[in-house]
Protein backbone atom coordinates (compact mmCIF):
# COMPACT_ATOMS: atom_id res chain seq x y z
CA UNK A 1 0.00 0.00 0.00
CA UNK A 2 2.85 2.38 0.89
CA UNK A 3 4.44 1.60 -2.46
CA UNK A 4 1.25 2.57 -4.31
CA UNK A 5 1.00 5.85 -2.40
CA UNK A 6 4.65 6.69 -3.14
CA UNK A 7 4.14 5.78 -6.77
CA UNK A 8 1.10 8.03 -6.94
CA UNK A 9 3.07 10.93 -5.46
CA UNK A 10 5.91 10.33 -7.95
CA UNK A 11 3.47 10.26 -10.87
CA UNK A 12 1.85 13.50 -9.70
CA UNK A 13 5.25 15.20 -9.54
CA UNK A 14 6.13 13.86 -12.99
CA UNK A 15 2.91 15.23 -14.47
CA UNK A 16 3.59 18.62 -12.88
CA UNK A 17 7.09 18.73 -14.40
CA UNK A 18 5.74 17.71 -17.85
CA UNK A 19 3.09 20.46 -17.72
CA UNK A 20 5.71 23.03 -16.70
CA UNK A 21 8.05 22.00 -19.55
CA UNK A 22 5.23 22.12 -22.11
CA UNK A 23 4.20 25.57 -20.88
CA UNK A 24 7.77 26.86 -21.23
CA UNK A 25 8.07 25.42 -24.76
CA UNK A 26 4.80 27.06 -25.79
CA UNK A 27 5.85 30.44 -24.36
CA UNK A 28 9.23 30.26 -26.14
CA UNK A 29 7.67 29.35 -29.50
CA UNK A 30 4.95 32.00 -29.15
CA UNK A 31 7.56 34.63 -28.27
CA UNK A 32 9.63 33.70 -31.32
CA UNK A 33 6.62 34.01 -33.63
CA UNK A 34 4.86 37.04 -32.14
CA UNK A 35 6.40 39.41 -34.69
CA UNK A 36 5.28 37.31 -37.63
CA UNK A 37 1.95 38.39 -39.05
CA UNK A 38 -0.50 35.61 -39.83
CA UNK A 39 -2.05 36.87 -43.03
CA UNK A 40 -5.12 34.97 -44.14
CA UNK A 41 -6.47 34.41 -47.62
CA UNK A 42 -9.75 34.93 -49.42
CA UNK A 43 -11.48 31.87 -50.80
CA UNK A 44 -14.00 32.36 -53.61
CA UNK A 45 -16.42 29.56 -54.52
CA UNK A 46 -18.71 29.73 -57.54
CA UNK A 47 -22.03 28.50 -56.15
CA UNK A 48 -23.79 28.94 -59.49
CA UNK A 49 -21.44 26.50 -61.20
CA UNK A 50 -21.79 24.06 -58.30
CA UNK A 51 -25.58 24.14 -58.60
CA UNK A 52 -25.39 23.70 -62.39
CA UNK A 53 -23.08 20.72 -61.94
CA UNK A 54 -25.42 19.23 -59.35
CA UNK A 55 -28.38 19.63 -61.71
CA UNK A 56 -26.37 18.13 -64.58
CA UNK A 57 -25.34 15.08 -62.51
CA UNK A 58 -28.89 14.47 -61.28
CA UNK A 59 -30.33 14.76 -64.79
CA UNK A 60 -27.91 12.07 -65.96
CA UNK A 61 -29.19 9.79 -63.22
CA UNK A 62 -32.95 10.26 -63.61
CA UNK A 63 -33.55 10.96 -67.31
CA UNK A 64 -33.84 8.44 -70.09
CA UNK A 65 -31.40 8.65 -73.00
CA UNK A 66 -33.97 10.43 -75.15
CA UNK A 67 -34.83 12.91 -72.41
CA UNK A 68 -31.16 13.48 -71.63
CA UNK A 69 -30.41 14.24 -75.26
CA UNK A 70 -33.20 16.81 -75.36
CA UNK A 71 -31.96 18.34 -72.08
CA UNK A 72 -28.37 18.68 -73.33
CA UNK A 73 -29.64 20.27 -76.55
CA UNK A 74 -31.61 22.79 -74.49
CA UNK A 75 -28.54 23.60 -72.36
CA UNK A 76 -26.39 24.22 -75.44
CA UNK A 77 -29.05 26.52 -76.91
CA UNK A 78 -29.11 28.54 -73.68
CA UNK A 79 -25.31 28.82 -73.64
CA UNK A 80 -25.26 30.05 -77.26
CA UNK A 81 -27.96 32.62 -76.50
CA UNK A 82 -25.93 33.86 -73.53
CA UNK A 83 -22.81 34.19 -75.71
CA UNK A 84 -24.72 36.25 -78.29
CA UNK A 85 -25.93 38.65 -75.64
CA UNK A 86 -22.30 39.19 -74.64
CA UNK A 87 -23.48 40.37 -71.25
CA UNK A 88 -22.24 38.86 -68.02
CA UNK A 89 -24.89 38.46 -65.31
CA UNK A 90 -24.74 40.58 -62.20
CA UNK A 91 -23.12 38.97 -59.20
CA UNK A 92 -24.20 38.09 -55.69
CA UNK A 93 -21.56 37.65 -52.99
CA UNK A 94 -22.48 35.39 -50.08
CA UNK A 95 -20.71 35.69 -46.72
CA UNK A 96 -21.33 34.00 -43.37
CA UNK A 97 -21.10 35.47 -39.90
CA UNK A 98 -21.39 33.00 -37.04
CA UNK A 99 -20.75 35.22 -34.05
CA UNK A 100 -19.29 34.43 -30.64
CA UNK A 101 -19.76 36.41 -27.43
CA UNK A 102 -16.95 38.86 -28.22
CA UNK A 103 -17.71 38.98 -31.97
CA UNK A 104 -14.07 38.18 -32.75
CA UNK A 105 -15.25 37.02 -36.19
CA UNK A 106 -15.50 40.70 -37.14
CA UNK A 107 -11.82 40.50 -38.17
CA UNK A 108 -12.73 38.16 -41.04
CA UNK A 109 -15.91 40.10 -41.79
CA UNK A 110 -13.84 43.27 -42.26
CA UNK A 111 -11.66 41.55 -44.86
CA UNK A 112 -14.67 40.12 -46.69
CA UNK A 113 -16.50 43.45 -46.83
CA UNK A 114 -13.37 45.23 -48.04
CA UNK A 115 -12.93 42.64 -50.79
CA UNK A 116 -16.54 43.07 -51.93
CA UNK A 117 -16.26 46.86 -51.98
CA UNK A 118 -13.13 46.50 -54.11
CA UNK A 119 -14.71 44.29 -56.75
CA UNK A 120 -18.47 44.98 -56.70
CA UNK A 121 -20.01 46.63 -59.75
CA UNK A 122 -23.35 48.21 -60.52
CA UNK A 123 -26.31 45.83 -59.93
CA UNK A 124 -24.23 43.45 -57.77
CA UNK A 125 -25.69 42.39 -54.44
CA UNK A 126 -24.58 40.82 -51.15
CA UNK A 127 -26.17 38.09 -49.06
CA UNK A 128 -25.06 37.82 -45.41
CA UNK A 129 -25.98 34.76 -43.35
CA UNK A 130 -26.03 35.89 -39.72
CA UNK A 131 -26.10 33.44 -36.83
CA UNK A 132 -25.60 34.91 -33.37
CA UNK A 133 -27.35 35.24 -30.04
CA UNK A 134 -25.48 38.48 -29.36
CA UNK A 135 -22.64 39.43 -27.06
CA UNK A 136 -20.42 42.38 -26.22
CA UNK A 137 -21.75 45.77 -27.25
CA UNK A 138 -18.52 47.12 -28.76
CA UNK A 139 -17.86 43.91 -30.73
CA UNK A 140 -21.29 43.79 -32.34
CA UNK A 141 -21.30 47.54 -32.79
CA UNK A 142 -18.19 47.17 -34.95
CA UNK A 143 -19.67 44.21 -36.84
CA UNK A 144 -22.77 46.30 -37.61
CA UNK A 145 -20.56 49.16 -38.77
CA UNK A 146 -18.79 46.81 -41.17
CA UNK A 147 -22.14 45.91 -42.74
CA UNK A 148 -23.05 49.59 -42.88
CA UNK A 149 -20.11 50.05 -45.26
CA UNK A 150 -22.24 48.22 -47.84
CA UNK A 151 -25.13 50.62 -47.25
CA UNK A 152 -22.82 53.60 -47.56
CA UNK A 153 -21.52 52.22 -50.88
CA UNK A 154 -25.16 51.73 -52.02
CA UNK A 155 -24.69 48.01 -52.56
CA UNK A 156 -28.02 46.29 -51.81
CA UNK A 157 -27.67 43.48 -49.33
CA UNK A 158 -29.91 40.93 -47.67
CA UNK A 159 -29.44 39.29 -44.28
CA UNK A 160 -30.65 35.72 -43.86
CA UNK A 161 -31.43 34.31 -40.42
CA UNK A 162 -31.69 30.53 -40.48
CA UNK A 163 -31.32 29.91 -36.74
CA UNK A 164 -30.85 32.99 -34.55
CA UNK A 165 -30.10 36.69 -34.81
CA UNK A 166 -30.86 38.07 -31.39
CA UNK A 167 -29.59 41.13 -29.52
CA UNK A 168 -26.22 41.93 -31.17
CA UNK A 169 -27.14 39.52 -33.96
CA UNK A 170 -30.26 41.56 -34.71
CA UNK A 171 -28.22 44.77 -34.43
CA UNK A 172 -26.28 43.44 -37.43
CA UNK A 173 -29.35 42.20 -39.28
CA UNK A 174 -31.29 45.46 -39.06
CA UNK A 175 -28.63 47.26 -41.13
CA UNK A 176 -29.65 45.24 -44.21
CA UNK A 177 -31.94 46.47 -46.95
CA UNK A 178 -33.93 43.27 -46.49
CA UNK A 179 -34.13 40.67 -43.71
CA UNK A 180 -35.19 37.09 -44.42
CA UNK A 181 -35.80 34.58 -41.62
CA UNK A 182 -36.65 30.90 -41.44
CA UNK A 183 -40.06 30.15 -39.87
CA UNK A 184 -38.63 29.17 -36.49
CA UNK A 185 -35.54 31.38 -36.45
CA UNK A 186 -35.12 33.34 -33.20
CA UNK A 187 -35.23 37.08 -33.85
CA UNK A 188 -35.17 40.26 -31.76
CA UNK A 189 -34.08 40.49 -28.12
CA UNK A 190 -33.53 44.24 -28.41
CA UNK A 191 -32.32 44.74 -24.88
CA UNK A 192 -29.22 44.84 -22.68
CA UNK A 193 -28.22 42.46 -19.89
CA UNK A 194 -25.28 42.28 -17.48
CA UNK A 195 -24.65 39.92 -14.61
CA UNK A 196 -21.74 39.13 -12.33
CA UNK A 197 -21.15 37.17 -9.12
CA UNK A 198 -19.94 38.75 -5.90
CA UNK A 199 -17.57 36.89 -3.58
CA UNK A 200 -17.20 39.50 -0.82
CA UNK A 201 -19.02 37.44 1.84
CA UNK A 202 -16.99 34.35 0.95
CA UNK A 203 -13.75 36.31 1.32
CA UNK A 204 -14.85 37.71 4.68
CA UNK A 205 -15.76 34.24 5.89
CA UNK A 206 -12.21 33.10 5.20
CA UNK A 207 -10.73 36.36 6.57
CA UNK A 208 -9.35 37.45 3.19
CA UNK A 209 -9.01 41.20 2.65
CA UNK A 210 -9.69 42.75 -0.75
CA UNK A 211 -8.73 46.29 -1.71
CA UNK A 212 -9.66 48.28 -4.78
CA UNK A 213 -8.43 51.82 -5.40
CA UNK A 214 -9.86 54.10 -8.09
CA UNK A 215 -9.57 57.69 -9.22
CA UNK A 216 -13.00 58.89 -10.23
CA UNK A 217 -16.27 58.20 -8.42
CA UNK A 218 -17.54 55.73 -11.00
CA UNK A 219 -14.35 54.20 -12.38
CA UNK A 220 -15.83 50.97 -11.02
CA UNK A 221 -19.55 50.73 -10.31
CA UNK A 222 -19.92 47.05 -9.39
CA UNK A 223 -17.13 44.73 -8.27
CA UNK A 224 -16.75 40.96 -8.09
CA UNK A 225 -14.70 40.79 -4.88
CA UNK A 226 -15.52 43.96 -2.96
CA UNK A 227 -18.74 45.14 -1.33
CA UNK A 228 -21.15 46.78 -3.78
CA UNK A 229 -22.99 49.95 -2.85
CA UNK A 230 -26.49 51.12 -3.70
CA UNK A 231 -24.93 54.12 -5.42
CA UNK A 232 -22.80 51.83 -7.59
CA UNK A 233 -25.81 49.65 -8.46
CA UNK A 234 -27.85 52.70 -9.43
CA UNK A 235 -25.07 54.00 -11.68
CA UNK A 236 -24.62 50.59 -13.28
CA UNK A 237 -28.35 50.36 -14.02
CA UNK A 238 -28.23 53.86 -15.49
CA UNK A 239 -25.45 52.78 -17.85
CA UNK A 240 -27.51 49.77 -18.97
CA UNK A 241 -30.49 52.01 -19.68
CA UNK A 242 -28.33 54.41 -21.68
CA UNK A 243 -26.96 51.52 -23.76
CA UNK A 244 -30.52 50.30 -24.39
CA UNK A 245 -31.51 53.76 -25.63
CA UNK A 246 -28.57 53.77 -28.06
CA UNK A 247 -29.54 50.28 -29.24
CA UNK A 248 -33.12 51.37 -29.91
CA UNK A 249 -31.97 54.49 -31.75
CA UNK A 250 -29.70 52.35 -33.91
CA UNK A 251 -32.51 49.95 -34.85
CA UNK A 252 -34.94 52.81 -35.46
CA UNK A 253 -32.47 54.48 -37.85
CA UNK A 254 -32.48 51.49 -40.19
CA UNK A 255 -36.06 50.30 -39.62
CA UNK A 256 -38.05 53.44 -38.77
CA UNK A 257 -41.38 51.70 -39.29
CA UNK A 258 -40.88 49.49 -36.20
CA UNK A 259 -42.99 50.06 -33.10
CA UNK A 260 -40.14 50.12 -30.58
CA UNK A 261 -42.54 50.08 -27.63
CA UNK A 262 -43.55 46.59 -28.76
CA UNK A 263 -40.29 45.13 -30.03
CA UNK A 264 -37.57 46.73 -27.89
CA UNK A 265 -38.57 44.99 -24.65
CA UNK A 266 -35.75 42.45 -24.68
CA UNK A 267 -38.11 39.71 -25.87
CA UNK A 268 -37.39 37.43 -28.82
CA UNK A 269 -39.78 36.02 -31.40
CA UNK A 270 -39.86 33.24 -33.97
CA UNK A 271 -39.65 34.02 -37.67
CA UNK A 272 -43.36 34.25 -38.49
CA UNK A 273 -44.07 36.33 -35.38
CA UNK A 274 -41.15 38.59 -36.28
CA UNK A 275 -42.65 39.07 -39.75
CA UNK A 276 -45.94 40.28 -38.24
CA UNK A 277 -44.04 42.71 -36.02
CA UNK A 278 -41.97 44.08 -38.90
CA UNK A 279 -38.66 42.78 -37.56
CA UNK A 280 -38.12 40.80 -40.79
CA UNK A 281 -39.41 41.20 -44.34
CA UNK A 282 -39.81 37.65 -45.63
CA UNK A 283 -40.00 34.04 -44.47
CA UNK A 284 -37.52 31.78 -46.24
CA UNK A 285 -34.22 30.00 -45.70
CA UNK A 286 -30.83 31.07 -47.01
CA UNK A 287 -30.93 28.06 -49.36
CA UNK A 288 -34.14 29.38 -50.94
CA UNK A 289 -32.57 32.80 -51.46
CA UNK A 290 -29.38 31.38 -53.01
CA UNK A 291 -31.38 29.22 -55.43
CA UNK A 292 -33.50 32.22 -56.36
CA UNK A 293 -30.46 34.41 -57.02
CA UNK A 294 -28.71 31.65 -59.00
CA UNK A 295 -31.42 31.72 -61.68
CA UNK A 296 -30.24 35.04 -63.13
CA UNK A 297 -27.11 35.97 -61.14
CA UNK A 298 -23.61 34.61 -60.74
CA UNK A 299 -23.45 33.64 -57.07
CA UNK A 300 -20.11 33.48 -55.26
CA UNK A 301 -19.36 32.37 -51.71
CA UNK A 302 -16.65 34.55 -50.18
CA UNK A 303 -14.71 33.51 -47.09
CA UNK A 304 -11.62 34.93 -45.43
CA UNK A 305 -9.55 32.19 -43.84
CA UNK A 306 -6.53 32.38 -41.55
CA UNK A 307 -4.06 29.56 -41.07
CA UNK A 308 -3.33 28.43 -37.54
CA UNK A 309 0.07 29.42 -36.23
CA UNK A 310 2.58 26.72 -35.36
CA UNK A 311 2.45 27.82 -31.72
CA UNK A 312 -1.34 27.38 -31.69
CA UNK A 313 -1.05 23.88 -33.14
CA UNK A 314 1.63 22.88 -30.62
CA UNK A 315 -0.39 24.38 -27.76
CA UNK A 316 -3.47 22.43 -28.86
CA UNK A 317 -1.49 19.19 -29.12
CA UNK A 318 0.17 19.78 -25.77
CA UNK A 319 -3.20 20.50 -24.18
CA UNK A 320 -4.58 17.17 -25.47
CA UNK A 321 -1.48 15.32 -24.21
CA UNK A 322 -1.64 16.87 -20.75
CA UNK A 323 -5.39 16.18 -20.54
CA UNK A 324 -4.75 12.54 -21.42
CA UNK A 325 -2.06 12.18 -18.71
CA UNK A 326 -4.22 13.91 -16.09
CA UNK A 327 -7.18 11.68 -16.98
CA UNK A 328 -5.06 8.58 -16.53
CA UNK A 329 -3.77 9.88 -13.20
CA UNK A 330 -7.33 10.53 -12.08
CA UNK A 331 -8.27 6.96 -12.97
CA UNK A 332 -5.24 5.71 -10.99
CA UNK A 333 -6.33 7.70 -7.93
CA UNK A 334 -9.85 6.32 -8.17
CA UNK A 335 -8.45 2.81 -8.17
CA UNK A 336 -6.43 3.59 -5.02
Amino acid sequence: MDFLIEYGMFLAKAVTIVIAIVAVVIVVIASGMKNKTDKGELKLTDLTDELKQLKHDLKHEVLSKKQLKAYEKEVKAEEKAAEKEDKSPSKVYVIDFKGSIDASEVASLREEITAILTIAEKDDQVLVNVESGGGMVHGYGLASSQLDRLRQAEIPFTVCIDKVAASGGYMMACVANKIVAAPFAIVGSIGVVAQLPNFSRLLKKHEIDYEQHTAGNFKRTLTVFGENTDEGREKFQQELEETHVLFKQFVSHYRPELDLEKVATGEHWYGKQALDLGLVDEIATSDDIVLSFAKDHQVFKLKYQTKKKLADKIAHGASLSVSSVVSKLAEFNRVL
